[in-house]
């Protein structure tokens, strides 16, 4: 049995404790457990605590270098460079509205980097999630979810060539759980390495997974050089050698701040922040701007909405270009953890190397702090500089030391650079410059960045006085539905998830029930779905062609329904196509909410038939494919509606978009099982009052082998 994406990070947390040393020997006070084991090596707040930590920190590192007999190879490797210098990924939703413009039919990779330039002062890689929530509602595998994007393989890639012109790295994203789709025929690894390579990818993204397999490197050094991985879950120290990458994933924090494990064993490697339900993300922030860490900037969280606030973005967009410039200081030796300062709640670490001394500074109170806040050794060659502010620094020579004065507001960060002119660089007044600049336009807002689906408009059909030839009569009702979704990542109706916000777990895979107050006139609606032959008839009086006609009736030979299935639903259409054959019948696709009442009657039915699930009552899978529209007359509705249960999904019309996300929900379920994992999209028939969020993208993505629909009509 698969488990969950939470049961295997926690799996992978377990066997990186396991796998680790127990605390050194030496006893440190009852208030303070120095502690290895954990992800994030929790900090003493006690100062006087701060140096014999830093001695146990060193004495861990050395000791289990020698126990694993560590090698850096990889990490020595030209290829591979790029990572330790990766702060700032973001993971891109393909689907998201600022990425791909639905209208246009076209990748928006410039516009995109231009936003994320000016919001968060840029990306030095994404990743491209393609599948997930999506996947599973038809066999089509995660691979094939890249090669049905717009333009295919070859249109990703020449996206990627986009990014890369713009010095952005890119990961392509692997799902493990998906076991019960199509098959490739061959493993999972070999068909990475080919998409690796198709799309010219730079590192993989291991989803749920704390780790790639032993085989991961060899293969992927087979197809193109420099290719990484990163896992979402705490990678083990053991596996650090191979995987240049990997996530700090709710890791929390100690009061004073923490030391990221696998980044203190080995400086080069990389760790992206992420607490992807968080909607103040100053703690990552600080874990990154302590630890010379990354950030992963992920606002499109599957379909929900998590912004960032005004001021985390100003905090990322001050950091990023000092970590880029001084990234060899914090990929290297000369890390100081909890370096002391001059003010309670405020904590540095410092960095040295090329001559230079770089101290990072957090503020974890709430309160603005102002006044000394370090002193260290003086050198008389040296020039002292705030980095955050862009300016020389207020520091004051005292007897043998410098103290550094500033302001640093509340959840804020400081940084001061000291080093002589000659290793500062001949470009390094246009870089004091760009910061100032970044600074006068910072925010300390902190408000949540709300957005709000909007409906698309249902157009009203002509008000018929009798109702039309194979429709069902339904009256006007004012009532309050009852909608149940699957708990997933999604979200629902609003943009933003119901537990977002760090409300912690999820409870994913339960139900969720919505009360939604209704009123509704009177309609008209089909009481099948529209067939195969319905369709064909459609296409041969409109001469209707798609203008994007991917996988646009895929199902059909040379251009005519598959033989015997004339009397099936028609599939392989879009929502569009959808609303092209009600157009020209004269009706529109009902709205849900016409949907769910039409189908479970005045009664509040469960099932269209009553209230407990009758499989010998629709189509549930047993035939292995869809069923004529009228096979399941036992199953048919309190109005006479056949197929409101399984056989396939219904379109409805109730298409919305945030901006960033659009989607539709679909109603009725499909005879579509295919098991496995929990993290696919609802299947098999579900009953009337059940709803499912599908996302958007394009027709080619959107049309597939289980989505149908019936039309309705408005009634005078």
């Amino acid at each position: 049995m698969l488990l969950s994406r939470r049961e295997l990070i926690r799996l992978g947390a377990a066997a990186t404790a396991t796998a680790m040393l127990r605390p050194l020997a030496r006893c440190a006070p009852a208030e303070f457990k120095f502690d290895p084991e954990k992800n994030l090596i929790s900090a003493p707040s006690d100062p006087a605590l701060w140096a014999p930590f830093r001695r146990d920190l060193a004495a861990w590192r050395a000791a289990r270098r020698r126990e694993l007999n560590y090698s850096d190879a990889l990490y020595r490797r030209p290829e591979f460079a790029w990572a330790r210098s990766n702060f700032a990924c973001c993971f891109l939703m393909l689907c998201d509205e600022t990425f791909y413009h639905a209208k246009a039919g076209r990748y928006l990779v410039k516009e995109f980097l231009a936003h994320g330039r000016r919001e968060f002062g840029g990306y030095d890689s994404v990743v491209l999630w393609h599948a997930y929530p999506r996947i599973g509602l038809d066999d089509r595998n995660q691979f094939d979810f890249y090669r049905d994007m717009p333009g295919g393989l070859q249109g990703l890639r020449a996206v990627v060539g986009q990014f890369h012109r713009q010095g952005v790295r890119v990961y392509i994203d692997y799902n493990p759980w998906d076991t019960a789709t199509r098959r490739e025929g061959g493993e999972d690894l070999a068909a990475l390495a080919e998409m690796v390579g198709a799309l010219g990818a730079d590192g993989i993204f291991l989803d749920t997974m704390d780790r790639g397999a032993a085989g991961f490197r060899a293969r992927l050094d087979a197809v193109r050089p420099g290719v990484v991985l990163e896992g979402e879950g705490a990678l083990p120290v053991d596996r650090i050698a191979d995987h240049h990458l990997s996530w700090a994933q709710w890791f929390g924090d100690s009061a004073a701040p923490g030391v990221l494990r696998n980044k203190w064993f080995e400086r080069r490697h990389m760790q992206h922040q992420i607490d992807r339900w968080n909607r103040d993300h100053s703690t990552e922030l600080h874990q990154a701007w302590m630890n010379g860490s990354g950030m992963m900037v992920w606002e499109n969280v599957f379909g929900a909405w998590v912004g960032w606030s005004e001021r985390d973005r100003a905090l990322l967009r001050a950091l990023l270009p000092i970590q880029r410039r001084y990234a060899d200081l914090f990929t290297g030796e000369g890390w100081t953890p909890l370096t002391p300062t001059l003010q309670p709640q405020v904590y540095a670490s410092l960095w040295e190397g090329h001559d230079l001394r770089l101290w990072t500074l957090v503020n974890r109170s709430n309160a603005a702090v102002q006044g000394p806040l370090l002193r260290a050794p003086a050198n008389d060659q040296h020039q002292f500089f705030d980095l955050i502010q862009g300016t020389k620094a207020k520091a004051v020579r005292e007897q043998g030391s410098i103290c550094f004065s500033g302001a640093v507001p509340a959840r804020g960060i400081g940084c001061f650079l000291a080093g002589p002119l000659a290793a500062l660089g001949s470009d390094f007044q246009r870089f004091l410059d760009g910061q100032r600049k970044t600074q006068a336009r910072a925010c300390w807002d902190t408000t949540f960045p709300e957005i709000r689906p909007r409906l698309t408009p249902v157009s009203p059909t002509a008000k018929q006085s009798t109702v039309p030839e194979g429709m069902a009569a339904i009256p006007a009702a004012s009532l309050t539905l009852k909608v149940q979704f699957r708990s997933r990542e999604c979200a629902y109706y609003e943009s933003t998830h119901p537990h977002a916000g760090g409300a912690g777990h999820l409870g994913l895979h339960r139900p969720i029930w919505f009360e939604r107050p209704i009123k509704l006139t009177p309609y008209a609606i089909d009481l099948t779905l529209v067939t195969n032959a319905q369709f064909a008839q459609f296409l041969k009086a409109s001469r209707y062609r798609p203008r994007q006609a991917e996988n646009f009736l895929k199902h059909w030979l040379h251009g005519a329904p598959p033989p015997g299935k004339e009397d099936h639903p028609v599939v392989y259409v879009d929502l569009n196509d959808a609303r092209a054959y009600a157009r020209w019948a004269g009706r529109r696709l009902p709205t849900e909410e016409e949907w769910q009442f039409a189908a479970q009657g005045p009664q509040g039915l469960a099932y269209p038939w009553g209230n407990q699930m009758a499989p010998d009552r629709c189509n549930d899978g047993a035939t292995g494919g869809t069923t004529a529209v009228r096979a399941f007359p036992a199953g048919r509705s309190p109005f006479g509606l056949y197929d409101m249960c399984g056989n396939v999904w219904h379109w409805t019309e109730s298409e919305r978009s945030d901006g960033r996300t659009r989607f539709v929900i679909l109603r009725g379920g499909s005879f579509y099982r295919r098991g496995g994992s929990d993290w696919y999209f609802d299947e098999g028939p579900k009953p009337a009052s059940f709803a499912a969020k599908m996302l958007l993208m394009w027709p080619g993505l959107d049309r597939c082998a289980n989505i149908g629909f019936r039309c309705a009509v408005d009634l005078a």
